[in-house]
């Protein structure tokens, strides 16, 4: 039974974020007749972490009908990835075509300009867009009846969808918001964009880096023909017993690490590096009386196979369509909710679980060996590539099961030529310079 409040919603839909989760939620439902608003508590453009797209994001953006409007954008084309020890420069390297399921070419891109053509997509389908417009409480919360406060006042609707990110409205007003339990997701990420970094050649350009190290790892993706995303994820607890201020800890990395040093010997950027702190949370469940949360406001996870906006967008097609089920008499919104609940479930779980197993040394031996039976490693990159929803297949599942069992096998039997663990923290400072950690940390200037 749907509960109803004396005065009548002003919208079918009130949304919280204007992120890729929540433009896409909004396009979808406007250009279903639904009257929707979306609540943006920053103005756009505006800078946002994230920039490497898996290639299941591709073919959605294309049946969003936004495929032209993307091209016209600066992006690079991401054909596959490549993964290494920071102190080795015979890094691995694949692309998407060699997996079992074999993916779209997708992208790099800075997300201010892509986050921005969503809103403004979202606008031109009907979407009502409110920026600037923070929300600072909810009012009440249940099926058909929603109301949440501004500081431009109360706003109402039939359903809320939440997609504040980090913030995770919904999810402190329930107090549902938990980090994961696994001692290898509390980390921090040091972030900034830098020009003038080497890139790899020919169709390799486009390849996010990642480079390992026993403290974290660095990100090292070119999102157009000048600009290179680099960071680094630490563990939280070797982070702060460094004795280095958090907005140089990149930096400190970056002089301790031969491969992203020898990358970033020509690079200019800021002086001073940015910090996300607080990974891998969820917040069940991810969807309830009266609401449904989208990507990073449902779950979030190390960004190590930069899945947090393909989950969002693919989170909010389904979440919308289910509504608009729901508005239409089609579903109940019980049934709305569990269809909903699966698909995110289906979709994180495993890259949960595979996010455990890549801060594993074994993993990363067996993976950066490049080869094995039964081509697990063609399903490892199909999971890598996004094709998991609205659940993996069977095919990439006892693949998965397999590699963990190769896995645990090679700690005590070496399946593959053993690697030894890089050390951030056992690394010299090049000595041929004699302020050489001081020319990174300032190579902004």
């Amino acid at each position: 039974m749907i509960a109803m409040h004396a005065s009548a919603p002003q919208y079918d839909v009130v949304i919280v974020g204007g992120g890729p989760g929540g433009a896409t939620a909004g396009m979808v439902l406007a250009r279903a007749g639904k009257k929707v608003v979306i609540l943006e508590k920053t103005k756009f453009p505006r800078f946002h972490i994230g920039e490497s797209f898996l290639p299941r994001n591709f073919p959605l953006i294309q049946e969003l009908g936004l495929e032209e409007e993307f091209k016209k954008l600066p992006h690079v084309p991401k054909l596959g990835a490549e993964f290494g020890m920071g102190d080795d420069f015979n890094s691995s390297r694949f692309t998407f075509r060699i997996g079992l399921l074999p993916g779209s070419p997708t992208f790099n891109i800075e997300r201010a300009v892509f986050d921005e053509m969503l809103l403004n997509a979202a606008k031109k389908s009907g979407a009502e867009v409110r920026e600037n417009v923070l929300v600072r409480q909810i009012v009440r919360m249940r099926d058909g009846d929603v109301a949440v406060m501004t500081d431009q006042g109360e706003i109402t609707g039939k359903y809320l969808f939440d997609a504040s990110g980090q913030s995770t409205l919904v999810g402190k007003h329930l107090g549902t918001r938990h980090p994961h339990k696994s001692k290898h997701l509390k980390r921090i990420a040091y972030y900034q964009h830098f020009e003038g970094v080497k890139r790899l050649a020919g169709e390799e350009e486009g390849h996010p880096a990642i480079f390992m190290s026993e403290e974290g790892w660095f990100w090292v993706i070119p999102i157009n023909d000048k600009v290179t995303s680099i960071g680094l994820v630490m563990d939280a607890e070797i982070a702060k017993s460094l004795g280095v201020p958090a907005n140089q800890i990149l930096q400190w990395g970056i002089a301790r690490c031969p491969v992203v040093r020898d990358r970033c010997a020509n690079a200019t950027g800021p002086e001073k590096n940015d910090v996300i702190a607080d990974f891998s949370y969820m917040c069940k469940p991810y969807a309830g009386d009266g609401y449904f949360l989208l990507g990073d406001a449902a779950a979030f996870m190390d960004p190590i196979f930069s899945s947090g906006a393909t989950l969002a967008m693919m989170g909010a097609n389904e979440a919308a369509g289910r509504i608009i089920d729901v508005l239409d008499g089609k579903m109940s919104p019980a049934t709305a909710r569990k269809k909903y609940i699966k698909l995110v479930e289906g979709s994180t779980s495993i890259f949960f679980g595979l996010i455990r197993d890549y801060y594993t040394h074994s993993f990363r031996e067996l993976f950066l060996n490049g080869q094995g039976p039964l081509n697990v490693h063609g399903a490892v990159i199909s999971i890598l590539a996004g094709q998991v929803f609205p659940k993996p297949a069977w095919a990439l599942r006892w693949r998965l099961w397999f590699f963990r069992l190769c896995m645990l096998v090679n700690r005590f039997y070496p399946l593959v030529p053993k690697r030894k663990m890089f050390s951030l923290r056992e690394q010299q400072v090049p000595t041929e310079t004699p302020d050489a950690e001081a020319d990174l940390a300032s190579i902004g200037t």
